[in-house]
């Protein structure tokens, strides 16, 4: 009988957040630095589901959410806010915003009026002076498709980091590529932005008043992390609790009974989700049939994925793909039926 694999807990966890993160997968990010002179603020109402905000240079600002106290920012901290509800970043709580930031990284006054052109002070920089003493820059994810469902849950409505608990020398990297215009410098920005997140997120998940969801903190438990471990190499497999238990080394009723304890839900469950998970991130790319991602992620046919999947999220795949690709960048392969999910085990 297999017994529990010896990895390092900071392996485990580093591995638990890079499933997680791997769905993590930006498309179009929008990333600005805006150059600013005291007193100011921005009502951000751009709709992202999650967004980055970290301050360069200046000693402070303040994050204002919807509802909630406001978050104090200083220079090389970082600010993760889970969206879609707007927000204001001001130099003070108490300044009145004067420009709003829209969907598409649209910048107006407090009447609609463009301000993009007037602002404008080079490659996605926006200000009235390079010289201004406060300098904030943030990164946008725009779809919710682009982070999973697990992830998001498991985050606070705004997160701060301060820069002596994370690898904040990322930053300058960051800052230096948003002010260039090269080939290929959205996908940069897509993959700097996932990285800046996985950075910050591994920084405080580690953290004990952060309060790690139960699937991360369970990674460093010697079995049922073994356990979780084979679900997320081989999703594929027909695992049952018996052959869960083995790998673990470890009983099936040990397995069953301490598996809910730590995580939250029995070892199937877990199983469901994160094969529902994964099905969903591979629907993403352009041209994959439904059947083919059903038997990459253990289901014998397109039918069977899509019963389960429309019961775990409440859509079809269809419907899914449809809500996360381009019009027409996900059609199914030639012959394979439309599936609803509807009548089908």
């Amino acid at each position: 009988m297999d017994g529990p694999v010896n990895t390092s807990a900071e392996d485990v966890l580093a591995e638990a957040l890079a499933d997680v993160l791997s769905g993590a997968r930006a498309r179009g990010g929008l990333f600005h630095q805006a150059v600013l002179e005291p007193p100011w603020a921005l009502r951000v109402q751009d709709g992202a589901p999650l967004a980055l905000a970290s301050m360069l240079r200046g000693d402070e600002a303040w994050v204002i959410p919807g509802e909630g106290e406001p978050v104090r920012m200083e220079r090389g901290d970082i600010v993760v806010l889970r969206g879609p509800e707007p927000y204001v970043v001001a130099d003070d709580p108490a300044t009145v915003p004067e420009l709003v930031v829209n969907p598409g990284d649209c910048f107006t006054d407090l009447n609609g009026v463009d301000m993009c052109e007037e602002l404008s002070l080079g490659v996605r920089t926006w200000g009235k002076s390079h010289d201004d003493p406060h300098l904030v820059l943030s990164g946008n994810y725009q779809f919710q498709g682009d982070l999973s469902a697990r992830l998001l849950d498991a985050l606070p409505p705004v997160l701060l980091l301060k820069a002596r608990d994370w690898d904040s020398a990322l930053m300058p990297l960051v800052a230096a590529e948003v002010v260039k215009e090269e080939p290929g410098q959205q996908m940069v920005l897509d993959r700097l932005l996932d990285l800046l997140l996985i950075s910050v997120l591994r920084a405080w998940f580690a953290r004990a008043e952060a309060r790690a969801p139960a699937w991360y903190r369970a990674q460093s438990d010697p079995v049922v992390g073994a356990a979780l471990r084979v679900m997320h190499e081989q999703p594929a497999h027909g695992w049952t609790v018996a052959g869960l238990a083995a790998k673990s080394g470890v009983s099936r009723a040990s397995l069953a009974r301490r598996f809910s304890e730590l995580v939250g839900q029995p070892p199937m469950a877990y199983l469901t989700q994160w094969r529902i998970d994964l099905a969903a991130r591979l629907l993403r790319e352009p041209g994959t049939t439904v059947g083919a991602v059903a038997r990459r992620v253990g289901y014998a046919d397109a039918f069977a994925l899509s019963a389960a999947f429309k019961r775990v999220r409440g859509v079809s795949p269809a419907e899914h793909r449809a809500a996360t690709l381009p019009a027409g960048a996900g059609e199914a392969g030639a012959g394979e039926p439309v599936v609803s999910g509807a009548g089908h085990p």
